[in-house]
């Protein structure tokens, strides 16, 4: 036993200035970073480099955009996910987020030239290039991800919580950036360059405080904790270092599995394809038309999820065995949204419209943002803690899987709202 270790364990070191806690919550950003930085920057996308004025031409690309970036976002994010729990891909935890994060900058690199140079004579060109960088973005992403959930395991599970609120904290900081950006800069080109630029230095933030974490007391204590731990396994005659039992980890963890791929599912199934098609229904409105979409639905979602996500620090209500309940609750936001001032692209709405009031539509909006934020966290810091300490990290991993797939599934069922809103179902229940 090394004289630090054993100083350690005399005197367990707390985490000063919460710097463990904040480098977490950096990397909660970083690794939904990608995801926010595109879905936010659906007005440079679809009004600007894809639209008519500007390609000569009217295509699909822009009416879809979202759908395709979603899909193109979420497959290798779901997929390589659900392989990084299997699979050792690319060694151990270190090598997995560097790689990852290098990957993330480089396509960053690719988007600002893309938004630099003009692509108005090749529109379907730009848009199948720009779908690659989102898929490429995404793979690494899904693992970056992933192995944090996994290596925060290890700590106290209020740092799970500080990952969760990392990821929020990612959209409001992607949505404020966006709305100083168009408002100050000279044109959306411009705009759109600032904007991808400032999400490469956060990912060059990322990897450079990944590697101060072995520096910081607290952190190697937990970690000198973890190795104590499965010496004290081997001696027991548990492999620890074997292949897990998944099966009977994701068992034990489902309960909290299914809290956190419900919340994310309703979430996403609103959020950002119906939420960011409701229109203002008053001219008299305090936000007017320009700013609408930017403020009552991604800063609105974004600033409300992170606090949602900032109130599991102090409140952990309900206990994991009740979490179930307030998470199927939700469910109700789906009807919700619908009755709202819904208004896709392209599409005759038939179904009538009953909450007219943009105050009460914001309020719903407002909820539906805090509740995804504080439940999320509470499933995401539940999940390590349902099953045996030596299979935390595996348990973690699940969660996050879970997660993704919660998004992918929300945003596949986010499709039928447009074909809902275009017949009056409610006529065929009298």
């Amino acid at each position: 036993m090394t004289m630090e270790r054993a100083r350690m364990e005399l005197h367990p070191p707390n985490d000063k200035l919460l710097l463990v806690f904040l480098t977490l919550m950096i990397h909660g950003v970083g690794t939904l970073m990608p995801w926010n930085m595109f879905i936010t920057a659906k007005s440079y996308f679809v009004d600007y480099k894809l639209s008519q004025n500007y390609t000569g031409e009217q295509s699909e690309y822009g009416t879809y955009f979202l759908s395709y970036v979603g899909f193109a976002s979420q497959i290798p994010n779901l997929l390589f996910n659900w392989l990084n729990i299997f699979m050792n891909l690319g060694g151990n935890l270190t090598k997995r987020i560097v790689y990852s994060i290098l990957i993330e900058v480089i396509v960053f690199v690719v988007t600002v030239v893309l938004a630099m140079i003009d692509s108005s004579d090749w529109p379907g060109a730009f848009f199948w290039i720009t779908m690659i960088t989102v898929v490429i973005l995404n793979m690494a992403g899904g693992i970056y991800q992933n192995t944090v959930y996994g290596m925060v395991a290890k700590l106290p599970f209020k740092y799970t919580g500080a990952v969760v609120l990392g990821s929020n904290i990612s959209g409001t900081f992607a949505s404020i950036i966006s709305i100083l950006s168009s408002q100050f800069a000279s044109s959306v080109r411009t705009a759109a360059i600032y904007y991808f630029i400032t999400a490469m230095f956060v990912l060059l933030l990322c990897f450079d405080t990944y590697f101060a974490l072995p520096l910081n007391k607290f952190y190697r204590y937990h970690e000198m904790l973890k190795e104590k731990e499965a010496e004290t396994h081997k001696k027991a005659g548990i492999d620890v270092d074997g292949r897990p039992p998944f099966w009977t980890i994701f068992k034990q963890a489902f309960p909290q599995l299914f809290n956190v791929f419900f919340t994310f599912f309703v979430t996403l199934a609103v959020f950002p394809a119906v939420h960011s098609d409701i229109k203002r229904s008053s001219p008299d409105f305090v936000i007017g038309d320009e700013l609408f979409v930017s403020i009552t639905c991604f800063l609105t979602f974004n600033l409300f999820a992170m606090l949602g996500s900032l109130t599991t620090s102090w409140v952990t209500w309900p206990k994991p065995k009740h979490l179930v309940w307030p998470v199927v609750i939700r469910a109700v936001f789906l009807p919700l949204f619908l009755f709202c001032n819904y208004r896709p692209l392209g599409i005759e709405r038939l179904l009538p419209i009953y909450i007219n009031d943009d105050w009460v539509y914001w309020g719903i909006a407002v909820l539906m943002a805090y509740s995804s934020g504080y439940l999320s966290s509470l499933g995401m810091m539940y999940a390590p803690q349902s099953v045996e300490s030596h299979h935390a990290v595996t348990a973690g991993m699940f969660a996050a899987a879970m997660l993704i797939t919660g998004i992918f599934s929300g945003i596949l069922f986010s499709m039928v709202f447009p074909l809902i809103v275009r017949t009056n179902f409610l006529e065929w229940l009298h």
